[in-house]
């Protein structure tokens, strides 16, 4: 496999691992999205304890990623209702 080793720091620890080769930007980029997120929270809460900016964290991502998931879901159904409708005016139109 195209594997890379990369470290990736979160929160003022190193994280060592291997990634493919096609994902190493999209890692990269979840690394630093971390980072600034608990960036954001120490400087509007003023917390340091860093198990809580990650737990804070780890809310904040699941609640976007089910908002993400609802949001898909809707425009799944609305594509299916549109090809249905579509399916019909073909039908009709025979």
């Amino acid at each position: 496999m195209d594997e890379l080793s990369v470290k990736i720091k979160i929160a003022d620890r190193e994280y060592p691992m291997r990634v493919k080769r096609t994902e190493e930007e999209r890692v990269r980029a979840a690394g630093k999205t971390i980072n600034d997120k608990i960036k954001n929270y120490r400087e509007k809460f003023g917390i340091d304890d860093k198990q809580d900016l990650l737990a804070m964290v780890a809310f904040d991502c699941l609640v976007e990623k089910m908002a993400d998931e609802e949001n898909l879901h809707s425009s799944d159904q609305t594509v299916l209702e549109k090809i249905e409708h579509l399916n019909r005016l073909v039908s009709q139109a025979v």
